[in-house]
């Protein structure tokens, strides 16, 4: 029995697929321990993790739903410009916490998400083992690979890497207060400075739920970077759900079914629900929107979609036609595993990054902020909708998912690093 430890940011598109991997861990006789806030632990206290509470003073109960509402109004740069404050400020809180907690709970091996540089930095202070988890998009760099939070399409051409240059020394300034912190705590542990993006993620193993035909070709991944596809549990649901009023499937009928969801984020933009409608309204489909948020008030739409503040996500998108998605990682894998074409509409952070790779896969098509309007929207629409080859791509992408290896060869990588310690190979 190995004593692993989980870290990840408290959203739910990262809690979801931590959790399933410290399930499946669980399964396996290993004793799995779950580090968060107190928002975070009352998300999975129904999992049977051992709970270990950090940053209860900066983040007391109900703390999370105010950064949520906020980060839920902001796109584009002020939404990443945010995002980066919010991971300085947990960061700073880490390396006071996190040290003790680890060491009072006899945690043995790590698994952090990808964008918490800050519990790297920890890990390597206490001689830990640790698995990077790239829950989100993984943000890797490379020359010929655009930046992830631009929706720019992959090219190879020396103009294009450029640009790409151009756009990493960008997320270098924005992160710049970040990098400052981490830089002062690694000194101030006598631990060797980062010299690079990449060292700060596990020299061990390095595991992503994208598969590899979604992402961009990729020339300088470590050798012990997985593809594994989504994380999702055998039971076919996602272990952490918000309680909801139960959802109307009568209301169903046989028209298709078009499912539209900007996730449990970037969710309060009320103007995109209404575009998503007119552009819906008169076709001869069935559209379901989720708000995204339990506690949502009814918003009166045009067309007369079916309306509800949160939906079953899983078992909505195994009945459509066409999932609409602001490229949430999580939606945009269930909608592939399921064999559904997707039109995305991404709001901010890694989102413009995932739908231009869904676009360059051919699965789907990608609509910016900037040129969302009804009339385009229900142009692309239609297209996904008539033409197969949306739906023969996303067939295909469901297939290379299915040979992925998925949640249990995520704990097959771990279980190994913890008994050799030593990097784990593709």
């Amino acid at each position: 029995m190995v004593r692993f430890g989980l870290f990840c940011p408290p959203a739910i598109g990262h809690l979801n697929p931590t959790a399933t991997l410290g399930l499946e861990l669980q399964r396996r006789g290993h004793q799995v321990f779950f580090l968060g806030v107190p928002d975070a632990l009352a998300k999975v206290d129904h999992l049977g993790f051992t709970r270990v509470e950090i940053g209860a003073a900066d983040y007391p109960p109900g703390y999370l739903d105010e950064i949520y509402r906020t980060l839920g109004r902001l796109t584009g740069r002020p939404g990443l410009q945010y995002t980066i404050a919010l991971v300085k400020a947990e960061a700073e809180m880490l390396f006071r916490e996190a040290p003790t907690a680890i060491e009072s709970a006899g945690i043995e091996v790590l698994i952090l998400d990808q964008i918490t540089a800050a519990m790297a930095t920890v890990a390597d202070h206490l001689k830990r083992p640790f698995i990077t988890v790239c829950n989100a998009l993984p943000v890797n760099r490379e020359p010929g690979v655009p930046p992830y939070f631009t929706a720019w399409a992959y090219n190879p051409s020396p103009w294009a890497q450029g640009r790409n240059q151009i756009g990493n020394g960008l997320i270098q300034w924005l992160t710049r207060d970040l990098i400052r912190t981490l830089g002062a705590q690694r000194q101030a542990w006598n631990l060797p400075a980062y010299r690079q993006q990449g060292d700060a993620y596990s020299p061990l193993a390095q595991i992503s739920q994208l598969p590899r035909a979604l992402d961009f070709p990729r020339r300088r991944l470590p050798a012990h970077f997985h593809y594994l596809g989504p994380f999702q549990d055998p039971s076919g649901t996602e272990p952490i759900a918000t309680a909801a009023p139960p959802f109307p499937f009568d209301q169903l009928d046989d028209r298709p079914l078009i499912y539209a969801s900007l996730g449990t984020l970037q969710n309060q933009r009320p103007e995109i629900f209404v575009d998503i409608a007119e552009a819906c309204r008169g076709l001869e489909a069935q559209l379901v929107i989720s708000l995204g948020n339990p506690q949502a008030q009814p918003l009166p739409l045009p067309g007369n979609p079916l309306v509800v503040p949160f939906a079953p996500h899983q078992r909505l998108i195994e009945r459509s036609q066409l999932v609409i998605t602001h490229a949430g990682m999580n939606t945009v894998l269930t909608a592939l595993s399921c064999a559904k074409p997707l039109v995305t509409i991404p709001i901010t952070n890694e989102q413009p990054g995932i739908a231009a790779r869904v676009e360059r896969s051919g699965a789907g098509r990608r609509l910016g902020l900037k040129q969302l309007n009804p009339s385009s929207l229900r142009q692309m629409i239609r297209e996904a909708l008539e033409q197969p080859s949306y739906r023969a791509r996303a067939h295909a992408l469901q297939e290379d998912i299915a040979r992925a290896g998925g949640v249990r060869r995520a704990a097959e990588i771990a279980e190994q690093v913890a008994r050799t310690h030593e990097p784990v190979v593709a």
